[in-house]
């Protein structure tokens, strides 16, 4: 008996431990006859889908669910509907805030000393135990397609596309199992649109699917699609409090670091200042050499007036850094709309064919990002807005639409809570926790109230000294080890982590209690670097 001989209101039922199934197919033949659509509580029983969509680099900032400052010049209408038919999580983190460990952690749901991707230098060893492969063992159909950054060829998907590295946004190349191809087009569409052509498969099949829909956006240089050059142009971005921040309290490696909007963000590059003589060789080949001659027409006669006005206006000191930053927004957040606009063609599919009845729908970041907090871009710190990260997720009939999460979540937790989802077990060398018992709204009495970090690629791009450390939901306590400097930080009272207390004395005991605790949390997790004095 094949699945073409299966009615297609059964497919659904082909979710079965294989060795079990030649007794699954007898039990199917005899229902076919009696086959009806199932209804909804038959759908609820069935091994739900997963959908999982992943940027680079999306602040929570700029998803207007979190009600930022941003919010309201810069919504996010579709990202939001994952928010209101579903949850809101407030306090998601990373392990490792940079792209290629990121990603790792989410894979292995281990930290980077665990599964040995601690920069992005490194190479992810495919051979070790991830959630996309034992979904795959047990029946799930596997797709990854869009942005990998993790060097080594993908394993544990059933079909796989990614884009080379960090790829490009304009006509990108991508690499398939044996070639390489390069597609017309803009990078945020055209993942989408095999991510789309993917799931169309699949709703024939019958399998149940994961799906990786991984973007390239909204990572550094920002470059907009040709739906959104006009975008935002008109709008003045409010600046957060702290743009011009001087770190009188924080340490060496606030001070020293090579992010700033002032410093390190350059005009030409990531700005798009380009002249005639520099837009089809160097770093702009990224964007202007791969363009065709529609492509660059389009982009000029929005990007050429203005240089030439930047060119005009002579402008110095803050109102530089000002200038710089309105461009910053207007490039990063227009990035942003093409990402929420494909990120409602899926959803819109989704309900169309009614695989959202039975699909776990998650949207989430490899971190955070800067968005002038502290006059900086990029991430690496252990500072909130690249600690910390966005994290939706939807899922009919399991999570009350509107629901808002504030427990101490992670990174780390995704395999895991895909692995409950799909009611298998997972490795015990995994070291997060299922979310599931969340989306109930009712958090175990044991869920956790610390998280631990560490960033170790210095000397690295951007300058960011190694440094790990733990935070509760009100305290973070952060150790630059090689500068053996501390810093620590009461959220509730200094939200944007302004003011250093680690030598004021009124918190000596409690910043006791804490390094105690980052003690212990490393043991937990088998941390045997570095050797810190405390």
């Amino acid at each position: 008996m094949s699945m073409k001989s299966i009615p297609t209101c059964l497919h659904g039922l082909v979710l079965f431990n294989f060795r079990q199934k030649y007794a699954a197919l007898v039990l199917l033949a005899f229902l076919a006859a009696a086959c009806q659509q199932p209804t909804s509580e038959e759908i609820a029983d069935l091994p739900p889908n997963i959908v999982f969509i992943f940027t680079d680099d999306h602040a929570y900032q700029a998803l207007s669910a979190y009600g930022d400052r941003l919010a309201e010049l810069a919504p996010t209408p579709n990202l939001d509907r994952i928010a209101k038919t579903g949850m809101r999580f407030d306090k998601c983190y990373v392990t490792n805030s940079i792209c290629a460990p990121s990603r790792a952690t989410v894979l292995t749901g281990t930290h980077s000393h665990v599964n040995g991707h601690r920069t992005n230098a490194d190479t992810f060893d495919g051979t070790q135990a991830t959630f996309p492969k034992l979904l795959q063992k047990a029946g799930y159909a596997t797709a990854l397609i869009g942005k990998w950054h993790l060097r080594s060829t993908p394993t544990g998907f059933d079909h796989w596309e990614i884009l080379p590295d960090q790829g490009h946004y304009y006509n990108p190349t991508f690499i398939i199992p044996g070639d390489t191809v390069q597609e017309e087009g803009y990078v945020t569409d055209i993942i989408t649109d095999k991510s789309l052509a993917w799931l169309q498969n699949q709703e024939k099949s019958g399998k149940p699917f994961m799906l990786m829909l991984q973007h390239k956006a909204p990572h550094r240089e920002w470059e907009k699609g040709p739906d959104h050059l006009t975008l935002y142009e008109d709008v003045v971005f409010p600046e957060p409090a702290n743009l011009f921040d001087d770190y009188a309290t924080r340490g060496t490696a606030a001070r020293t670091q090579d992010m700033s909007i002032a410093e390190t963000m350059q005009l030409s590059a990531d700005l798009k200042l380009w002249n005639e003589e520099s837009k089809g060789s160097g770093p702009y080949r990224r964007t202007y050499g791969r363009m065709n001659e529609q492509q660059r027409a389009a982009w000029d006669e929005v990007y050429d007036p203005i240089i030439e006005e930047f060119n005009a206006s002579n402008l110095q000191g803050t109102d530089l850094v000002r200038w710089k930053y309105q461009r910053y927004m207007r490039d990063y957040l227009a990035v942003i709309r093409s990402v929420d606009d494909n990120v409602g063609r899926v959803l819109d599919y989704l309900e169309t064919s009614g695989l959202d009845q039975n699909t776990l729908i998650v949207y989430a970041s490899d971190q955070g990002f800067y968005l002038g907090e502290h006059g900086w871009f990029d991430k690496r710190f252990m500072y909130e807005e690249s600690f910390r990260t966005p994290l939706l997720m939807s899922w009919k009939g399991k999570i009350t639409p509107g629901r808002i999460d504030k427990n101490l979540v992670s990174n780390l937790d995704f395999a895991q809570t895909f692995l409950e989802v799909a009611g298998l077990e997972a490795p015990i060398i995994m070291q997060g926790r299922s979310l599931v018992p969340l989306m109930s709204g009712t958090a175990p009495e044991n869920w956790r109230n610390f998280l631990y970090y560490h960033y170790y690629e210095y000397p690295g791009v951007h300058s960011v000294h190694k440094h790990e450390g733990i935070t509760s939901p009100r305290y973070k306590l952060m150790h630059f080890y090689e500068l053996d400097e501390w810093e620590f930080y009461d959220l509730e009272t200094d939200p944007m982590e302004m003011n250093n207390l680690y030598g004021n004395q009124d918190y000596q005991e409690l910043i006791a209690s804490m390094k105690d605790r980052l003690k212990r949390t490393k043991m937990q997790y088998g941390v045997i670097e570095p050797r810190s004095n405390y």
